[in-house]
């Protein structure tokens, strides 16, 4: 029996003996759901939302199920691995085929994987999307193996994800720097993550949307209308995924290419971690860390504004900086190579009035709280998300913000505990939007339930090891 079955298996009055942290109901609480959502290979966002695996929310939970089961937290991710595409790529969605098509949209039959992506090498044997999410996977195979080295090197975990994970950065370092700045572009907002946020506003204007009788919203048998996409930016989303299939997944073509600081700065942060895994091997990390340090200036000379203290994206196609302030342009405050007077100015930002964590918010809103397009309750247009409120509290903690890391790691665990693990809250009330049971938020909960010394010590080993010759070719 694993350790989740085994904490599952326990009465409510054995719980604290094992949670560190002194709060057993949150913790079991948070290991339920991840129970509920485990479909025996992968762990599903959402039962009735999301009823497949997604990318990076597959990264996101093996980071908390390290905790209570380092080998389902590995077994997470080398499903995902499995359904890798020849050409590097790690697709957005893998589908359950035991789910009826009309569950989700757009659905295997839309993206026809197999097919359309032939040339792009798109396994023959499991369907999947044609597009990618964020790069937080190397950054999860080092956490996750630092939980357990001794299991981690008795299954070979690091040596069979390692190529895998290489494979991903190369495809996303060679095939998408679209700007030829050395910064990666997504060609469609579902690949960034944060999928309805307003920094796409200006490059979808350009997209003819495809008509609405081309397509059905699932998602609106499960949210309400009012909290979702619109039909006339969803119609838009259609499109540019239409295109891109039926250009047989080549990028460079498309009418939409951004270059996004949250979707660089993860590449960034799973290159150190690539780095971290190659040193455990046994070969070099030096090439990696460089290149993360190359992709770091390249996200400051590109991306960076110090006028306003903040990271903003970079229409490729249209040309010029987005000048809409996204949670996105946050997050490069995860990275260790920032300038310290950038850092200082990033968490300037963070408490300022156009965010106002630990002022008027409890979690990081989504959007600009002053900002014409803010929602409080509209996907991605404000409220706030707890996997970008968990990077920035790493973020804080990486530049020494130990009081300010404190106060938003408490805030979230309040929050995902009122809310039973909503999908993401109001920034400033708290309360629930989306679905319910939501699988990062779960697994950032026990994350942040977690004592980290285990992190800093491995950090702090790799530092001693590379400084100390480690890097022998």
């Amino acid at each position: 029996m694993d350790r989740t079955a085994q904490l599952i298996a326990r009465t409510a009055g054995h719980t604290t003996a094992y949670d560190p942290g002194g709060t057993g109901s949150l913790h079991l609480r948070a290991v339920r759901v991840l129970r509920e959502n485990w479909t025996g290979t992968s762990t599903v966002p959402s039962r009735s939302l999301y009823p497949h695996q997604w990318s990076w929310d597959s990264a996101f939970i093996s980071i908390g199920l390290r905790h209570v089961s380092p080998v389902r937290a590995q077994t997470e991710l080398e499903t995902l691995l499995a359904a890798q595409w020849g050409d590097g790529r790690i697709p957005h969605i893998v589908f359950n085929p035991s789910v009826p098509l009309d569950a989700y949209f757009p659905s295997p039959d839309f993206w026809r994987s197999s097919v359309a992506g032939r040339a792009a090498g798109a396994p023959r044997t499991v369907q999947t999307s044609g597009i990618v999410q964020p790069p937080v996977h190397a950054l999860a195979a080092w956490l996750v193996h630092c939980a357990d080295p001794g299991l981690s090197r008795a299954r070979g975990f690091l040596s069979r994800v390692y190529p895998r994970l290489a494979a991903w950065h190369r495809y996303l370092l060679h095939r998408r720097d679209l700007g030829g700045g050395g910064l990666v572009s997504v060609v469609h907002p579902w690949e960034q993550g944060m999928d309805n946020s307003p920094c796409w506003d200006a490059p979808l204007a350009r997209i003819t949307p495809a008509p609405a009788r081309s397509f059905r919203r699932a998602d609106l048998d499960h949210g309400a209308a009012e909290d979702r996409p619109t039909d006339l930016d969803y119609g838009r989303y259609v499109r540019l995924a239409t295109d891109y299939r039926d250009g047989g997944y080549a990028d460079g073509a498309g009418e939409f290419a951004v270059e996004d600081p949250a979707f660089n700065a993860l590449l960034v942060a799973s290159e150190h971690a690539l780095a971290r895994i190659a040193h455990e091997l046994g070969a070099t990390g030096t090439a990696r860390h460089a290149r993360a340090e190359r992709l770091t200036g390249a996200l400051l000379e590109r991306l960076w504004d110090p006028a306003e203290g903040m990271f903003f994206c970079r229409d490729v196609v249209g040309g010029g900086l987005i000048r809409e302030r996204g949670v996105s342009g946050l997050v490069p405050l995860l990275l260790p190579g920032l300038p310290r007077e950038v850092a200082e100015a990033v968490v300037r930002t963070l408490g300022g009035r156009h965010f106002g964590l630990g002022d008027t918010t409890r979690l990081v809103p989504s959007y600009d709280l002053l900002g014409e397009a803010f929602d409080p309750h509209r996907y991605w247009r404000g409220p706030a998300w707890f996997n970008t409120s968990w990077l920035l509290e790493r973020g804080l903690r990486q530049h020494g913000e130990s009081v300010r890391a404190d106060a938003l790691r408490a805030g979230f665990l309040r929050t995902a505990g009122d809310t039973e693990f909503a999908e993401y809250v109001d920034p400033y009330t708290g309360a629930a939007c989306g679905a319910t049971g939501f699988g990062w938020t779960a697994a950032l909960t026990l994350d942040l339930l977690h004592d980290t010394e285990l992190d800093e010590a491995s950090e702090h080993a790799m530092t001693v090891a590379g400084t100390k010759g480690g890097d022998r070719g």
